[in-house]
């Protein structure tokens, strides 16, 4: 088994409003006890979710799915990135259209026929008022499956050292205390994941993701920026390896929570700030990044024209993150414990107004907003070590440690207050859900997008 057609077809309820803010129907909350007995004769509200979500799910005719091409077409080649297609990396995954959707690309009619939109001008998209996300119908994905994974562990070590150490000296900020968590303080309640100090270590343990299967901290074709914003910075990892990167540039980190470090390079610097507010900078940036924030904006749309007017000409906007639902080359997932999982976090940040299926939707959005040379790329990342090849291997221990070490945080606050558990009912799901990420007979994974466009010089 080396290489497997896959489908994505979004189910409806997720799906975003034309406008680019999520869908938030109401939906009536599980009411559940507060021990174990009486949880376990209450309706299970992750069992609820997930039938509702299965029953969604749309089939695909496999007539329509194209032939497959290599993952990698032409690995030695090194693209233009303002007239060709990027190459594909070691985990880049290669995506096909539909022959209808091809045919009438082909013929100047069809989404994507054009290279960018002009400022104030709007594409057509098959992202529209019925229609589901942005997302590929079916692609070719680099990962084979390993069926001798005994020496996993032993063989990779602790994923561990690949984080850095994290400053504590923001925990004299005052912060929402609650399930034994903290969370920020200014807008108090608009992300769900809290802010303490093991959600720190890991996102820095996720950036050290980013930064393996990306192959560096940036795919667009930036050169020497002077002025950089990162929005979303978290613990500021980013910008602070950005700036010493690239001592020529002013590095600026925006966050809601001021949990970034003291000392860091002189050309870095942080700020409290919600990019969805009205942004108020006193100068334009060059290059402006923003990394896994499907979670925390509800309107997309707007975030990308605020880029856009506040870059120079010929400036650059790149945003990368997750597409939330979680994909599998076999049926291996299916009614698993994981799965009901994932759909309830789908659900939770759907009823916060979020949409964790919106980086399907960031190349169309980019180029109605006005910005050209639009590159979308995507990769595939394993949840755990399943696949064949040590740095897939190690992709997938380190991508299934950072969903272990976050795995409350993303639950306990989103589950409770957005799906009406009880955190009983929270806590006896993730022990399942942790048996689960921890058996590679579970052969599933992420797609990865990376998306990033030009204003016009």
């Amino acid at each position: 088994m080396d290489i497997r057609d896959l489908l994505l077809d979004p189910p409806p309820d997720m799906v975003a409003n034309q406008d680019g803010t999520a869908a938030a129907a109401a939906r009536p909350h599980t009411t559940v006890g507060h021990d174990a007995q009486a949880i376990a004769r209450q309706p299970d509200a992750a069992a609820e979710i997930h039938a509702a979500h299965a029953s969604a799910h749309k089939s695909y005719d496999d007539g329509g799915v194209p032939s497959q091409a290599p993952v990698h077409d032409n690995p030695t080649a090194k693209p233009d990135p303002l007239n060709d297609a990027p190459a594909a990396s070691d985990h880049e995954i290669t995506f096909h259209d539909p022959p209808a959707a091809a045919a009438a690309a082909a013929s100047g009619s069809g989404p994507g026929s054009s290279s960018g939109a002009g400022a104030g001008q709007s594409s057509t998209h098959p992202d529209s008022d019925n229609a589901s996300l942005n997302a590929p119908s079916s692609f070719s994905v680099g990962l084979s499956i390993d069926t001798d994974d005994s020496d996993a562990d032993s063989a990779l070590g602790s994923v561990r050292a690949q984080s850095s150490s994290v400053s504590a000296s923001s925990s004299i900020f005052d912060f929402v205390e609650e399930h034994g968590r903290t969370w920020h303080r200014y807008h108090e309640g608009k992300y769900f994941m809290p802010n303490d100090i093991p959600e720190r270590e890991r996102l820095e343990l996720q950036h050290s993701i980013s930064v393996r299967l990306f192959g560096g901290l940036s795919l667009a074709p930036i050169d020497r920026p002077n002025r950089v914003l990162d929005i979303g910075t978290g613990t500021g990892i980013w910008a602070i390896e950005f700036a010493n990167e690239h001592p020529e540039s002013d590095v600026l980190g925006t966050d809601l929570s001021p949990i970034q470090p003291e000392y860091v390079p002189p050309n870095c610097r942080f700020e409290v700030d919600d990019a969805e507010d009205e942004w108020v900078f006193n100068h334009r940036f060059d290059y402006i990044h923003a990394r896994f924030m499907c979670g925390s904006f509800s309107n997309f749309p707007e975030i990308f024209r605020s880029c856009l007017e506040n870059l120079e000409p010929g400036g650059w906007a790149e945003f990368q993150d997750y597409y939330v639902k979680m994909q599998c080359v076999d049926d291996s997932l299916s009614g698993t414990s994981l799965e009901r999982w994932n759909d309830c976090v789908l659900e939770g940040v759907r009823r916060m107004g979020k949409n964790g299926l919106a980086a399907a939707r960031f190349k169309a959005q980019m180029l109605d907003a006005g910005f050209t040379d639009v590159v979308e790329r995507k990769f595939a990342l394993p949840g755990n070590p399943w696949a064949k090849g040590e740095d897939q291997k190690m992709l997938g221990m380190m991508q299934m440690e950072n969903i272990l070490d976050g795995l409350h945080g993303f639950s306990i606050g989103l589950f409770t207050k957005m799906l009406g558990m009880a955190a009983e009912e929270v806590e006896l799901m993730l022990m399942e859900v942790r048996k689960d990420l921890r058996n590679t007979k579970i052969h599933f994974y992420y797609i990865v997008y990376s998306v990033y466009g030009r204003k016009a010089p």
